[in-house]
């Protein structure tokens, strides 16, 4: 503590700045200020085009942006509005044509109120091949094993409800007792016992499915 103190002592005070060195250094701070307001004049006047098109082209998309999200929530809150219209009216022809003209779980929703208000068929098919939605699209394939099963195949519904055989899927254990039983109304009980064993040996099978597959086994 002693040293430093005395090392303080020891220093000398810096010599205080004459009248003539203040002013040289006004006149240099004044010198680089106009030499730098000079150089950005030239880069100006060299680049002032290119930065008018820039700012140009800056504010175009950010106005093109501003009116593209207006116009999405525009639409977001017609299309709500008119499906909500269409579900108080029960009007199946409003709902289809949202169903068919829109885009995601509300379109899938309001085709899949369409089929179950007609009964038409082609609805829940154009749900099964088109749907924005897995969810819906592997319901709306169930209904349509419903409505045109009798015409089919056991091997013809276990390759429709291929797609469902994964886990992603809400009706993995569905379709796989959907495809059993379609081969037990064949008598092709090898084949039904192949879906009906896996579905009884997996743990997370729902209660009713896997008590259904072991009745059917």
């Amino acid at each position: 503590m002693a040293s430093i103190l005395q090392r303080n002592k020891d220093l000398k005070p810096k010599p205080k700045k004459t009248r003539e060195e203040y002013a040289e250094d006004a006149l240099y701070r004044e010198v680089w200020e106009e030499v730098n307001n000079d150089k950005t004049t030239a880069f100006i006047k060299k680049y002032y085009r290119q930065m008018l098109a820039a700012a140009l082209v800056i504010m175009i998309a950010v106005t093109g942006i501003q009116i593209g999200i207006r116009e999405y929530r525009a639409r977001q809150i017609a299309r709500a509005i008119n499906y909500e219209t269409a579900v108080e009216n029960v009007d199946a022809a409003a709902l289809a044509s949202i169903g068919e003209n829109t885009s995601g779980a509300t379109a899938d929703l309001a085709l899949f109120q369409a089929y179950m208000l007609t009964g038409d068929a082609e609805k829940i098919e154009k749900l099964a091949r088109d749907g924005d939605t897995r969810d819906f699209r592997d319901l709306a394939r169930l209904h349509v094993i419903g409505i045109r099963g009798d015409e089919m195949t056991g091997a013809d519904v276990e390759k429709y409800l291929s797609d469902l055989n994964t886990k992603s899927s809400p009706f993995y254990y569905t379709a796989m007792l959907t495809i059993a039983q379609k081969y037990l109304s064949e008598d092709n009980r090898d084949a039904a016992n192949k879906w009906l064993d896996k579905i009884i040996k997996d743990e997370n099978a729902p209660a009713s499915i896997s008590g259904t597959a072991q009745m059917l086994r």
